[in-house]
Formats: structure tokens, sequence, C-alpha cells
């Protein structure tokens, strides 16, 4: 930016002044009012362009067809992992191991055996139960009929317990507790019977069927390698371990849309290392997983980037260059401060914009058109430039803040205290040659104005009234009305009529204003004449109607009146991004971009990719995406990049969960799982937070708001 256009942002002085001392010479005053005509020209240019119809429809870019992608493979989505959970789609296709069946003959499956599939067929279930210190067998898919469980523990080639006819159930269980440390097999039978007389005489039943199975399994005793840790227990303990577990049972489709479920949760509440260890611990497969989470970040990347790149991106000839943005700033606050009434001291005006925000300082003085409260100041000045800022598109936030300084800073419009103080030295002698201000004892021609501006008041008051009673959304509940020969002020307090007005009620003050304003100029042309007529409307109940005039609030405190405010961004995408929970998340989302935007710079595709891949953070995809847009990337090479960069991270984590659960497992460090888990949980939280912390507090730098106000107190006094 040229250091001409700073001195004459910064230095205060007003378009309409002398900007520039003789001494600087007429060259120099040239050049600078040359650059601002061309400034105003381009935004004249831009203005055109982005209010003019452009007849584009939805979908026409690349862009609307990615976001209809990720929409329609959400839903999808969606639908099949939470149809399969509850199984509304059948018993028959819930319990169907088919699916995982198929997946397992497939490179997909890195289990060195197929899955074995005993959906349909009676088989045994044999498993080990530690803290119970037993052997538990279960018969699944039985026939009807009574089972008999009949089962056999060999050590080596010595049979040392035989169980033989005596369990009539469908499960048994025996203890090894009283074993000693060596390895095992059990051999486990069940015969199902149509009929057991009640003398336990088989002999005269039908056999219906008769499965077996086995299992080899080894008894050790070791003390805990972690007992030093204090929540650790120490004792020596004994367990049983599987020593050939054979193939893995094959999934049923419920089985895997539970999963499916708590999955997506696990990492969207701790990312993806969180979601893929707890998987991996509980036997998930591999496949499942990681299309679960490939799922996720190919929905979040298509819905949201699509969304983020409307919003954000601007064609180069429309992009606004700081020189842009601070005429747009000027140009705007000096159209509302005129409207309003009130003179900016230009000479203590100060704008700063950073890489956060926008920040401002207006120090003002009231005048006699000044009919407006001081605490509605702000708001009205804020609403007019991020009205500005939304047609140029710039969302950056706006921190603003007002000052009244000079004489008339006591003046409040609200109450009317301080009004009609005025300066009787300034008063010329009267015709009668008494002193300095004296006051002139002629009454006649106060009394003649003073009825003129009373029949004003009653004429508008009337008119109001008529307008009032052709509504029949809103009344009036109380209206003031202010004129003199320059101007006729008129303030209304209404309420909607409709039940559930904050809900129900969508037309905005703005539009309630215009509508007063209208019909005021066509009732009353003739006494309004060549004064200016101005009003104000104020609806009793706050609407999420007048709510919507900023996009984006934040405040730095409940009780602070320090606010930043971002101008509302049209259509369904800017609202939804609006919203305090993706607002939240992509001013975070951005802010990460921002510090990461340099390595990008010098990367680019490839180191976008990387950046994506290497956090292994279910964000990734997102701030990868941030970071393309900031970057000025194509559309589609940071969707390619941040899909590739997703895709591997989701497929590193779900195909090495499974061989991380069974090295920790290998060396006793199944303590570490549950803490591991917990530590990532942990660290998103705490990025999040620290993220979210880092940039409010540089948001709401108190070092540069004391300058902002040091400047205009010293210049003051």
């Amino acid at each position: 930016m040229g250091g001409d256009e700073d001195l004459e942002i910064n230095s205060g002085k007003a378009p309409d002044e002398d900007d520039f001392t003789e001494e600087k010479g007429n060259s120099e005053k040239n050049a600078i009012e040359e650059k601002r005509t061309r400034i105003d020209k381009e935004l004249g240019a831009i203005r055109r362009r982005r209010t003019s119809d452009s007849g584009r429809r939805f979908p026409s870019g690349i862009e609307d067809w990615v976001l209809l992608s990720g929409i329609g493979y959400g839903i999808l989505y969606f639908l099949t992992v939470f149809s399969l959970s509850t199984g509304v789609i059948g018993d028959n296709i819930s319990e169907s191991t088919w699916v995982d069946q198929k997946m397992s003959e497939t490179p997909l499956d890195i289990a060195e055996e197929v899955c074995e599939d005993k959906a349909d067929s009676p088989w045994i279930h044999i498993y080990l139960d530690n803290n119970a210190l037993a052997i538990r067998m279960r018969g699944q898919n039985l026939p009807n009929g009574d089972p008999i469980i009949n089962w056999t523990l060999v050590d080596g080639e010595t049979e040392l317990f035989l169980n033989t006819g005596e369990t009539f159930a469908d499960q048994t269980f025996f203890d090894f507790g009283d074993n000693a440390s060596d390895i095992y097999k059990v051999y486990v039978r069940i015969d199902v019977y149509e009929n057991i007389p009640s003398d336990q005489n088989l002999s005269n039943t039908t056999l219906v069927e008769s499965i077996s199975d086995f299992l080899d399994f080894e008894i050790v005793v070791e003390e805990n390698s972690w007992s030093f840790l204090p929540w650790v227990d120490s004792e020596i303990k004994k367990e049983a371990k599987m020593t050939d577990s054979g193939p893995r049972p094959c999934w049923s489709n419920q089985d895997l849309g539970n999963w499916g479920i708590g999955l997506m949760l696990a990492e969207l509440g701790g990312g993806r290392e969180t979601a893929m260890l707890t998987g991996g611990a509980a036997g998930v497969p591999a496949w499942w997983m990681a299309f679960v989470s490939l799922s996720l970040s190919v929905f979040s990347l298509f819905l949201l980037y699509p969304v983020m790149y409307k919003v954000y991106h601007q064609d180069a000839d429309d992009m606004l260059s700081h020189d842009h943005i601070k005429r747009v700033v000027r140009n705007s606050i000096q159209d509302s401060t005129e409207a309003l009434g009130i003179k900016v001291r230009w000479s203590d005006y100060r704008y700063i914009e950073r890489d956060l925000s926008i920040d401002i300082l207006i120090p003002y003085e009231n005048t006699e058109s000044t009919l407006i409260a001081g605490s509605e100041i702000r708001h009205e000045i804020l609403r007019t430039l991020l009205s500005e800022l939304a047609i140029f598109r710039v969302f950056k936030p706006i921190q603003l803040t007002v000052k009244t300084v000079g004489e008339t800073a006591a003046i409040d419009f609200e109450t009317g205290i301080g009004m009609g103080v005025e300066d009787m030295s300034n008063r010329e002698t009267n015709e009668t040659g008494v002193g300095v201000g004296h006051v002139i004892n002629d009454y006649s021609s106060f009394f003649r104005d003073l009825h003129v501006l009373s029949r004003v008041e009653d004429d508008v008051k009337k008119h109001l009234e008529v307008f009032f009673k052709g509504r029949k959304d809103i009344e009036m509940r109380m209206a003031t009305v202010t004129n003199d020969d320059k101007m006729i002020f008129v303030s209304v307090l209404y309420r909607p009529t409709t039940r559930l007005p904050f809900f129900r009620f969508k037309k905005p003050n703005e539009d309630i204003r215009n509508a007063i304003n209208d019909h005021l100029t066509r009732q009353l042309e003739d006494i309004i004449g060549e004064r200016d007529l101005h009003i104000r409307a104020r609806n009793q109940i706050s609407t999420l109607a007048d709510k919507s005039e900023v996009g984006r609030l934040e405040q730095k405190s409940v009780d602070s009146d320090r606010i930043v405010a971002v101008a509302k961004q049209e259509g369904f995408a800017g609202r939804m991004l609006q919203t305090k929970l993706f607002g939240d998340i992509l001013s975070t989302v951005e802010y990460t971009a921002n510090e990461k935007r340099d390595f990008i710079n010098r990367w680019g595709f490839w180191g976008l990719i990387g950046f994506v891949w290497i956090p292994f953070m279910a964000s990734g995809v997102l701030v990868g995406a941030m970071l393309g847009l900031l970057s000025r990337m194509k559309f589609l090479r940071v969707l390619w990049a941040c899909l590739l960069g997703g895709s591997a991270a989701s497929i590193t984590w779900a195909y090495t969960a499974e061989g991380i659960v069974t090295v920790m497992h290998k060396y006793k460090l199944e303590i570490l799982i549950p803490i591991a888990i917990a530590v990532f949980i942990g660290m998103a939280i705490l990025h999040m937070r620290s993220t979210k912390a880092r940039r409010q507090a540089e948001l709401f730098e108190d070092e540069l708001f004391t300058i902002f106000h040091d400047d205009v107190e010293g210049s003051g006094e």
C-alpha cells in the first residue's frame, strides 16, 4: 500500500479538508487526488459487477456440483450406517455377514485368513474370561432341541479333565485358576437331541446335530510391568492367552453399523487417532474403519469446502487491495456520520488493518443536527459499514470504537439532558444596546414559531396513527417528533402483534422505517417542504430479523462492550457459515490456516497433501481447504490435495491401528491403550481451546485498544 494513502487515512484529515500543508507542494497533492480518484473508479466498477444480476443459476460451476455430490454422499452414507445399526432393513440383512466375508477375500482386509462365516450354521464360541479366570463355551445358531456340552482339557498329550454328558445347556464354563502355567488345548462338543427324558437316558432319543471345536491357549503368571504407577494393581496375576485364534468370525451388518456410529462419534470427539485405536482394540475390521474415517473426510470436504469457496473466493478483478478497503471504510463512515448529524474529528481518526480484523476508532462531536442517542451511534455506523463491506465481500471482523469528544460530549439525545445549552458569548448585542448575551424582550416570533412546530408535530403523529391502523402486523407504542426549520426527526417505538414475534416476525427495522418514511413523505409533502425527514424506528421486541443486520458477533466477555462484527453473508451457505457452531469452527480454522500459510506458499500442491496427511487430525481437510483458499490455489487442486491427504491419513491409521494394539498386547502395554485414547481426546480438546484462546487474545488486543483511547484523550486535553 502506498505511503501517501496511509498518511491520508491515518492523519485524520477529512476528504473535503486541506490534507496537505503548502510545503508539500501541489504536485504531491495532485498525485494523491489522482490515486484517490482511480481507487473510487475501481470501487465503482466492482460495485456494479457485485450488485448487477449476473443470471447465474445453481448449479453452474464445478463447486456447485461438488457440493451436491457431498450432500448426496452424506445422505447415502448416514442412511446406510443408521439403517444397518437400527435393523430397520430386516433381520435377514442385519444379521448377514456376506459383506464382511466378501471384503475379507480382497486385499482390503489385511488378515492372513478369510473370516469365517458362521451366520447360518451352528458353531461354538469359545473365549477367555480372565476376570473370572474361566474358559467360557457357548453354542450359537443351535437347532431346536436339548443341547449337551461335552469338553476335555488336554495338557500336551495328557488328558487332564473330562466332562461328558453332564451339562444340559447351550453354554458353560470351567475355572483355570488352579491350573499351572503351561500350554493347553480344550476340545468342546455339543450334541443336540430331540427330547431328553427325565431319567436322562439318551439311548431312546434322536440325535439332531453334533458339532465340535477346540481352542489352544496358554496360562501365564506374571507381575504387572506397570505396577510402579499408583493406579495400577501391583499383585501377581494369572491369565490365559490364545496361542492360535484361527480365522476371525465375520461381522454382521448390524455390528458394522453399530461400530460405524461409534467410530464417527469417537473421531468427531477426539480425532482420527482416537477412533482408530478404539476400533483396533475392539477388533473392528480395518477396511470398515478406513471406510468410516474416509467417508467423514469426504463428506466434510465436499460439503464445507465448496461453501467456503463460494463465500470467500473472489475473482482477481473483484479482489480489494488494502487501499480499496481503506477507501470503502472511509467513504462509508463519512456518509453515515453525515446522515446522523455528527462531526468526525478526523485528526484523531484511526484505522489499522490486521490479519485478524480491521480496527477503527471514530472520535466525533455532536452538532445541532444530532438527533440520535449516543448509545445508537456505533450501531448505526456499524450497520452501514457492514452493508458496504458485504457488497464487496469483505468478511473480516470489524472492531469499531466510537467516542464523543468536544464540548457537546455530555449531551444525551435520548433524554434531552444537555440540549439547549448555547454559548451566550457568541450572541450579538441586541438592538437596545444592552450588554453581550442579553435576551431580546420581543417573544412574538418565538411563540409564532412554537405554534408552527406544534402543528407539525400534531400532523406527523396523526398520520403515524393512520399508518399503524392500516397495518395488521405491528402497533405503535410511542412516538416522538422533533422539528425545526431544517429538519423533522421522528422516533417511533412499535411492537409486532403476531404470536411468538421473536421467531415469526420477519421484517427488520429498516423495512418498517422505509415504509414510515414513504407514507409521511406522501402525506406531508407540503409540511416537509425543503426540510430533511429523518425516521428512527425501533422494535420493542428484539427479533431474529433485527439481529440479521450483522452476520456474526464476537464479544470479549459477557460483561464487556468490546465486540467485533462480521458483515452478513447472503444465501443459505452464508447463513450456515455464520451460525455459532460453524462460525467458531471456521474462525479457528482460518486462524490456524493463516499461521501455516508460509508453509503452503513454499511447497504448494504437494505441501498441502503432506499437511493434511501428517497431522492425522479429523479437521485436517478443513484446515487444508482454508489454506488453499488463502493461498489462491485453484479449486480442483485444493480439492484433490485435501482428498488425497485425507484419504492417506484415514487409510494409514485404519491399517496400523490393529498392529499398534497387537504390539501393545505383545509387550504387556495394554494399559497404554485407554491412556493413549484419553491423551488424544485431551490433546484435541486442548488444541481447539488453546487456538481459540490465542485467536481471541490477539483479536481483542488490549494494547492497541489502549493506544487508541490514549491518542484521543491526549489530543482532547
